[in-house]
């Protein structure tokens, strides 16, 4: 067995993959032109109007994606985990920046060969589409989050959908993982740092969250984060 079919049954996120879609000789067929690449904390994986030459497959780690306004000021759009595809382009360009938060591991597929699957495998472009009709939802989701929300409703619906993150992948979500700083988390949410760290002391001293350290928030009760993230 070659290393890279070593690499992909030893994949603890088969289930959430691109790929998963797939059997036999067509997932043998994928995965002949799959390269697994690594990217250390903070490295950029792609430019925003870099040529979407790659498409990738998150499978550890979590990535951060963001666009420069005109004025170069940095909005982050959406955070990125296991199971998370990454890179999809309508253009030929990519339309942002897409940075490791923390130590990732990922799936490349070269975009040209894997379009070129498409009329071969049918259920590959149906997964493709699947994922691209939920990143559309979860911009959807962030413009609401952006637009009619409050700052505590902001914060404990962020807080609610990394647990509801951590549950998709199978961990337990009563310690909510927090990879990425409070300046990545005010950026994604509209709001100053401040007001972020702010907000989160609050939440503990209303008894809803414990926070044991800067990464990791414990969450009292996820019923009370749904409360507060529907304005309750």
């Amino acid at each position: 067995m070659s290393v890279r079919s070593q690499l992909c049954e030893a994949c603890g996120i088969k289930d959430l993959t691109f790929c998963s879609s797939l059997q036999g000789t067509e997932h043998d067929r994928l995965r002949q032109m799959l390269t697994h690449v690594q990217f250390d904390s903070h490295s950029t994986i792609f430019h925003e109007a870099e040529d979407a030459d790659y498409v990738f497959n998150v499978t550890s780690g979590s990535v951060k994606l963001y666009k420069l306004l005109g004025d170069g000021r940095r909005q982050i759009t959406g955070f990125l985990f296991p199971g998370d595809f990454l890179g999809l382009a309508l253009n030929t360009t990519y339309s942002y920046t897409a940075e490791a938060i923390e130590p990732v591991t990922a799936c490349r597929f070269p975009r040209e060969k894997l379009e070129k699957l498409f009329d071969e495998f049918p259920r590959l472009e149906k997964r493709m589409l699947g994922m691209a009709v939920d990143e559309l939802a979860a911009a959807q989701d962030q413009m609401l989050l952006l637009g009619r929300k409050t700052a505590k409703e902001k914060v404990a619906s962020f807080l609610l959908m990394l647990a509801r993150r951590q549950e998709h992948r199978g961990e337990e979500s009563d310690t909510i993982q927090v990879p990425m700083s409070r300046s990545d988390i005010a950026d994604y949410l509209g709001l100053t740092i401040e007001t972020v760290s702010r907000t989160l002391t609050q939440l503990r001293k209303e008894a809803t969250i414990t926070l044991r350290d800067n990464r990791h928030i414990e969450a009292v009760g996820i019923d009370m984060l749904e409360d507060l993230a529907e304005g309750l």
